[in-house]
């Protein structure tokens, strides 16, 4: 009577096959895409004059339009992106800080962040490959492993 238990399962019959979901790759391509904010949304004074858009606002959108994954936004992403700027330029301009958690949170769904790319599976790719140059900064009498490899085979 060898071993307690039944025995181990065979493992190519498993049930669940938890394969890792592929990543989506993009490459930047410095095209800006997107509309641009709207004007007259904000509403205006008691002069009629429109509100504008906080600074700020304008540099979140204007780096959306440029970023990579802009190049996969629908038009309901971009809807959903004008909702957040509104409450980005009342957190800037009004001082409505409490906004901040929910502005982080919807741009945490496009992929905001590192963090927020990698849970999305979404991996940003440098356009050019960089060619790693040898680091000749090795000490003087350390020889290069090449020439080492030359002596043991002759």
């Amino acid at each position: 009577m060898a071993g307690r238990g039944p025995a181990p399962k065979d493992p190519s019959k498993r049930r669940r096959r938890n394969a890792a979901d592929p990543e989506t790759v993009i490459v930047p391509d410095d095209e800006i895409r997107g509309p641009e904010l709207p004007d007259g949304v904000l509403g205006s004074d008691k002069d009629g004059n429109d509100y504008e858009w906080h600074p700020m606002t304008v540099a979140w959108w204007q780096t959306w339009r440029e970023s990579p994954q802009a190049s996969t936004f629908t038009a309901t992403d971009w809807a959903f992106l004008l909702d957040t700027a509104l409450m980005h330029t009342s957190m800037w301009s009004k001082g409505q800080w409490t906004l901040a958690a929910e502005v982080r949170l919807r741009a945490a769904k496009f992929g905001a962040t590192p963090e927020d790319r990698a849970r999305l599976k979404l991996k940003v790719d440098d356009p050019a490959p960089r060619q790693t140059v040898p680091n000749n900064s090795a000490a003087p009498n350390v020889s290069d492993i090449n020439s080492r490899r030359a002596r043991l085979t002759v």
